[in-house]
């Protein structure tokens, strides 16, 4: 692996990608990102996008294979959804085993809408999830 942080982020940005936040760790890729399209689920031309740069790389030896774990932002601590490509799929992918399709299938079947994303120091997603009051009551009308 030759590429670092910010030299992945810009690869990103360069492929459209509105880039929160990159990490890289010696076993997966981990990007949040704001989506232009803050709808219910992800879009998955963005998702295409984050998955080609990551190919692009890998093809080109500058990046291993590794887990790609993604946030979708609708704006700052927002998470619209969360997504992941196993390296196993890149490797697969890069090397013929799978197609394309195959490859997207894969990774669209990971879409988690409105995840409990957990506050992580190595996740690029970590967020202040304090929620000091308890949810209300069903039936109380918020009161508490």
């Amino acid at each position: 692996m030759t590429i670092d942080e910010s030299a992945l982020a810009q690869e990103l940005r360069a492929d459209g990608i509105d880039v929160a936040d990159v990490r890289l760790s010696p076993d997966r890729v981990a990007v949040a990102y704001t989506t232009t399209l803050p709808a219910e689920r992800p879009a998955h031309g963005e998702m295409g996008r984050v998955c080609n740069t990551v190919i692009d790389l890998v093809e080109a030896g500058e990046l291993d294979p590794l887990r790609v774990d993604a946030t979708s932002l609708r704006f700052e601590d927002d998470v619209q959804a969360t997504w992941h490509a196993e390296a196993e799929w890149l490797e697969e992918l890069t090397g013929y085993r799978i197609s394309e399709e195959e490859f997207s299938e894969r990774v669209l079947g990971t879409v988690e809408t409105d995840p409990d994303v957990p506050v992580d120091a190595d996740a690029p997603h970590a967020t202040a999830a304090a929620d000091d009051e308890p949810d209300p009551a069903p039936g109380d009308g918020g009161r508490r």
